[in-house]
């Protein structure tokens, strides 16, 4: 049977979890199944999903507040609510979240493909090529992202991976503030004091390796995170 797409599917309900997963496949996704949102969110930076099948009660992130990282990532990626709560205030809470649909549990797992087949008709192509962008150019650097390279005219540097997803998700906002816990969370799926010492010293790095090109910068935000900014003057 040919692919159809590549699902994240997050979803704490070991049980639901394994039956929706099975479903999916048998009709020809492939479907990464995780159990909280931090473990979502790193999936959801390490790999080109086509869709997002979200629970809204999740472990260490809900899936609210996960959709909204998701979201600040990718604005067009299509993301599905999987939820307990029938509550219109929780529909649009989902809504504002950044949700294309919102499902009520218990749920027929026919339907949910029906809807998953009829988001993935309506998006697909919408943002894909910047969704899976994999190289940049910053100046007088390209950066390969799927081959872990940066490269300049006097000499090429092989980055380590997570060198390379931290240097990604600032090509990605470039000229925008980029948040210290939403890259922890994406690389490392945790945004604890000690991991922060890690980014800074992840950060101090990519800086030096930039450094042949003053029009590259990556500057601190006080208290916020980082912004790279290329001056194409």
């Amino acid at each position: 049977m040919k692919e159809k797409g590549l699902l994240l599917l997050v979803e704490d309900d070991e049980n639901l979890g394994f039956v929706v997963q099975d479903a999916l496949q048998r009709k020809g996704y492939k479907v990464h199944l995780c159990r909280d949102g931090k473990e979502g969110l790193r999936y959801f930076n390490e790999h080109p999903y086509d869709l997002c099948i979200l629970d809204v009660m999740l472990p260490n992130k809900d899936g609210f507040s996960l959709a909204e990282d998701i979201r600040t990532v990718n604005a067009q990626v299509p993301i599905v609510f999987l939820t307990a709560k029938s509550m219109t205030e929780d529909r649009i809470a989902g809504f504002k979240a950044g949700g294309d649909d919102y499902m009520t549990k218990p749920f027929s797992h026919e339907e949910l493909l029906l809807r998953i087949e009829a988001i993935l008709r309506r998006t697909r192509g919408q943002g894909e090529d910047e969704r899976n962008r994999q190289s940049f150019e910053l100046g007088d650097y390209t950066f390969d992202h799927r081959n872990l390279m940066l490269s300049h005219p006097e000499e090429e540097r092989k980055l380590t991976r997570k060198e390379a997803e931290v240097l990604r998700l600032l090509c990605m906002h470039r000229d925008q503030v980029l948040t210290r816990e939403l890259v922890l969370n994406m690389v490392w799926g945790d945004d604890t004091y000690f991991l922060g010492r890690s980014l800074d010293v992840f950060i101090s790095r990519l800086r030096k390796y930039l450094k042949r090109d003053d029009r590259v910068q990556i500057t601190n935000v006080h208290g916020v995170g980082f912004k790279l900014l290329v001056d194409t003057d």
